[in-house]
């Protein structure tokens, strides 16, 4: 009977290890420039690394801009939603 409580314990540990990434999704509204200016202002990019990301995110529809701690990801995700971007997280893979 304690090996099942114990594996319960563990599991969640390792859930919390598993990095998250923090995704920009493509959307008709926003322009390249304020996407560019936001990725700066929210993640501190320079300029060519938040443009980088912001052109994979309109020529593919998706980009990975952060991976990280879940608590983390949670808040950038929180930050660009105010930005009025499309965002989200998933697992790292």
């Amino acid at each position: 009977m304690a090996s099942p409580s114990t594996s319960k314990k563990s599991k969640p540990k390792a859930q919390k290890d598993v990095p998250w990434s923090v995704l920009v999704l493509d959307d008709p509204v926003n322009l390249m420039g304020y996407v560019t200016m936001v990725l700066k202002r929210v993640f501190g990019y320079n300029e060519e690394r938040a443009a980088t990301l912001m052109l994979e995110v309109h020529t593919t529809g998706r980009s990975v801009v952060w991976t990280g701690a879940k608590e983390k990801a949670e808040f950038y995700v929180q930050q660009l939603h105010s930005w009025q971007l499309k965002s989200t997280m998933e697992k790292a893979v």
